[in-house]
């Protein structure tokens, strides 16, 4: 299980009924806080969708790192599929699904690339043998085999058996800044609770509306 305890995140809200809130970081707050008690594996896991240049788009699961008042925190190949995606149409969506909790936040936003120190930081945390994985794999590219692959790790574990392992200059992170919020929670007879906060800029207030299931 990843260990969630490093996540920087805002003091959760400390209200019954979540369709109270009146804005979504701290309600998003209690919610992550009371998955990291519930949820067997990877709280902190969310699909990201992104659109590739023909339109069609993409998802798969990543891990988010850290969030804060400017956004939602994810590292990766800057290559990679997603990361040439992003590069192209920087804009994408999140979901957090808690199965054991039956809740699930929507989020989208706009997309900006972590800082060179942000990015130092958190890969300096990483197993080393996460961080000899990172030099040695060509993320999204073919691959002739597994044994290939093998290759590759140890020759840059033996390039870097004593001291620190630096971070690759194509591995980086991403921010994803929301422009909207869904909660969703799950009720009997599919008469669940759905608020849904909104802005159009980040800088503005949030306004919110509750929807129909």
């Amino acid at each position: 299980m990843t260990d969630t305890t490093s996540i920087k995140h805002p003091t959760p809200l400390t209200s019954g009924d979540f369709t109270a809130a009146d804005e979504p970081l701290a309600l998003f707050g209690e919610w992550f806080a009371e998955a990291v008690k519930a949820e067997p594996n990877d709280p902190n896991a969310m699909a990201l969708s992104t659109v590739d240049a023909d339109g069609l788009p993409d998802v798969r699961m990543v891990l988010m790192k850290g969030y804060d008042a400017n956004g939602f925190v994810f590292y990766s190949h800057i290559a990679s599929q997603k990361g040439r995606e992003l590069a192209a149409n920087p804009k994408a969506a999140l979901l957090f699904h808690w199965k054991s909790l039956r809740r699930q936040v929507r989020i989208r936003g706009l997309v900006s690339p972590v800082t060179d120190a942000e990015a130092d930081a958190y890969f300096a945390t990483r197993p080393k043998q996460a961080q000899i994985g990172a030099w040695a794999s060509k993320q999204s590219q073919p691959l002739e085999s597994r044994f290939a692959f093998e290759q590759a790790i140890a020759k840059v574990a033996a390039q870097y058996l004593i001291g620190e392992v630096p971070r690759p200059p194509g591995w980086s992170g991403w921010r994803i800044t929301p422009l909207r919020f869904e909660f969703w929670h799950d009720r009997p007879f599919r008469l669940h609770d759905r608020v849904e906060f909104s802005r159009d800029t980040s800088d503005q207030a949030w306004s919110k509306t509750r929807l129909y299931p």
